[in-house]
């Protein structure tokens, strides 16, 4: 058996813990959350694009202020900057506000690639220090991989020999027609023995 003496102490830490999560809880502060997501677009060239998406949204119960995006995760000699930045700012971001930034890398360079999280740093009225936060990391993105063809259906062979199919299909089901007995002749000829 436990101690009664730890079974009181233990008590007191467990309600000491939850009335400091509950009055960190309700106090009055921005909380950020930051999804980022890639997909890869293969062009003709031989190349393929990167377009990174970074959703930044606000659960708190207060505005933050001086909002500030680095993706500084992608390495120069295998990604450059096609379209947009790898950074943004922006003056404020309210309560249960989204904000979201985009932007298009191109790469030549073959291989898998895992990104770092993007940093966002914002600042709260009630503390002097820059507070900062995570995104989520990317899936690791297989970089010019050989993919093996994509299968399309022809449709312009269906129009081509799409009659043709259907005289041959009309025959066969014409043959097997005249070829089974029909169940009514198969009875009578067993009734008649």
């Amino acid at each position: 058996m436990a101690d009664p003496m730890m079974k009181a102490l233990t008590a007191i830490a467990l309600i000491a813990s939850l009335l400091v999560c509950s009055s960190l809880a309700s106090s009055d502060v921005p909380f950020i959350v930051a999804h980022k997501k890639a997909t890869l677009n293969r062009i003709n060239s031989g190349a393929e694009r990167v377009s990174v998406t970074i959703d930044i949204y606000n659960q708190g119960t207060s505005t933050a202020y001086d909002v500030s995006l680095t993706d500084d995760g992608w390495p120069s000699d295998k990604f450059s900057v096609i379209s947009g930045s790898t950074t943004k700012s922006w003056e404020k971001l309210d309560a249960g506000g989204i904000l979201s930034h985009t932007f298009e890398l191109e790469t030549n360079t073959k291989g898998v690639f895992a990104g770092e999280p993007a940093v966002i740093k914002f600042r709260v009225p009630t503390k002097a220090a820059l507070q900062e936060a995570l995104s989520t990391p990317i899936l690791p993105l297989d970089v010019l991989a050989d993919r093996p063809p994509e299968q399309k259906f022809e449709w312009r062979l269906l129009a081509k020999y799409g009659s043709l199919i259907s005289v041959i299909s009309i025959i066969v089901l014409f043959v097997y027609l005249v070829a089974t007995p029909s169940k009514s002749s198969t009875k009578g000829s067993k009734k008649r023995r």
